[in-house]
């Protein structure tokens, strides 16, 4: 008997991988068949996403599964991180596609506050403020024009399997990411709309995960929870409900409750409501590895980041920075940016590799000992663990670190959570 398996193409800012999964001896297995770099490149003095090369390796993973498991892949399904999307005038993409990390949206926020003032957004939407928010990137568009000529607008994961089937549907759990869904309804809020002049055109009715879309080389292609956090959740083998972070370029503390929490607190403490599979995640954005990812990037490139932890350790500086300081989301040079806070501080310079690395991984700890006590504020509950899934599992200095601040015990998993709750939700859509 053929056995069924299952194809999770899970793509984040900066590396993407296609894994194929399947249920034995009561748990469930998985092989990684097809990984690709991704990241963003400068154009015109912009930062953009090259979508034609993402579309033609999410194509090329898709039929290297096929030769690992001909005959056998029963669906598949794509996820990516939010906010991003693709304008599209008639087939073909409005280019160029902007990355999150662009500026563009930076002389445009004080308007879009101007028309609908954010304590307005967050109490309709509960959506946290980012400056690379979908709806401050939507309005930039509306200024420039390029939403006069668009015919449709779709996210990332859902214009990659817009190109595998055909078919164009806009999922819940990503949408949630853009600041314009209600928190109270779930559906797009035309009175936002509206107040911004946003084509009502381009945000019909959502669909929700397990939802078939088509069929890709014989593949029955559905919906996942296609924002990579929201599938993430799915793939935690959590005892209870615990907080959870997920941890990779950014990362994404928060809790599952069972409706949006949208009061003054919340507001105050930049926390988002996003869509769940049945419940909603309440979460915010902490900067994350990037912090690591950027001063390996020009401290010692291509360094195995095992030595790099093990060196941090070793370290004795004590300077601090606010891991969510803005000028650390797309600098120039990272370390520069470093230099630059801890002196405003009243820091010492770090003296060597070790010691920025140091200084960002015990902010980021500290940046989440700050989050886990709002969040027990915040929902009135005490919690006991801490669920880490992610590529900064494996961090186990600040693994001791976090739990050491926050005294709650750390369960980290360093397993590849995204896809294991894409590959979930499939199976249970079957």
């Amino acid at each position: 008997m053929t056995k069924k398996r299952y194809l999770a193409v899970d793509i984040g800012a900066s590396s993407g991988r296609h894994i194929v999964g399947w249920e034995e001896d009561g748990a469930l297995r998985t092989m990684e068949v097809y990984r690709f770099p991704n990241g963003v490149t400068e154009e015109n003095g912009h930062l953009v996403w090259d979508i034609d090369g993402l579309t033609e390796h999410v194509k090329t993973g898709v039929e290297q599964a096929l030769i690992a498991f001909p005959g056998e892949i029963a669906s598949l399904s794509v996820d990516t991180w939010g906010v991003d999307y693709v304008l599209l005038d008639g087939e073909e993409p409005i280019r160029p596609v902007y990355a999150y990390r662009d500026h563009r949206t930076q002389e445009i926020i004080d308007e879009v506050h101007g028309k609908v003032p954010f304590e307005e957004l967050y109490r309709r939407t509960g959506c946290q403020f980012q400056p690379f928010n979908s709806i401050y990137q939507l309005y930039a568009d509306h200024r420039a024009g390029r939403l006069e000529r668009a015919t449709d607008l779709l996210m990332i994961p859902e214009y990659l399997l817009y190109r595998l089937t055909g078919r164009r549907v806009r999922e819940y759990t990503n949408a949630t990411t853009m600041g314009l869904v209600s928190a109270g309804t779930g559906a797009f809020d035309r009175e936002i709309l509206k107040s911004l002049g946003l084509p009502e055109r381009l945000f019909p009715a959502l669909s929700q995960p397990g939802e078939t879309l088509g069929e890709y080389l014989g593949i029955r292609v559905v919906l996942c929870a296609t924002h990579d956090t929201g599938s993430a959740v799915e793939g935690i083998p959590m005892e209870g409900n615990e907080p959870y972070i997920s941890s990779g370029t950014w990362s994404l503390l928060g809790v599952k409750t069972g409706k949006p929490i949208t009061d003054e607190a919340s507001r105050k403490g930049n926390w988002s409501n996003e869509g769940g599979v049945g419940y909603n995640r309440y979460q915010k954005n902490i900067m994350g590895m990037w912090l690591a990812n950027r001063l390996r990037d020009e401290l010692c490139p291509g360094r195995d980041f095992g030595g790099i932890v093990g060196e941090a350790r070793e370290s004795t500086y004590e300077g601090l920075v606010d891991a969510d300081d803005p000028r650390f989301l797309s600098p120039e040079s990272m370390r520069e940016a470093f230099d630059q806070v801890l002196k405003e501080n009243g820091s010492a310079k770090p003296a060597k590799a070790a010691d920025y690395f140091r200084c960002a991984y015990r902010s980021l700890a500290e940046s989440y000992r700050k989050a886990i006590e709002e969040l027990e504020h915040n929902t009135g509950e005490d919690y006991h663990a801490i669920y880490i899934v992610g590529g900064g599992a494996r961090n186990t200095f600040l693994n001791e670190r976090t739990a050491e601040l926050t005294g709650k015990e750390v369960r980290a998993l360093p397993i590849e959570a995204t896809a294991l709750g894409n590959l979930r939700l499939q199976m249970r859509a079957q």
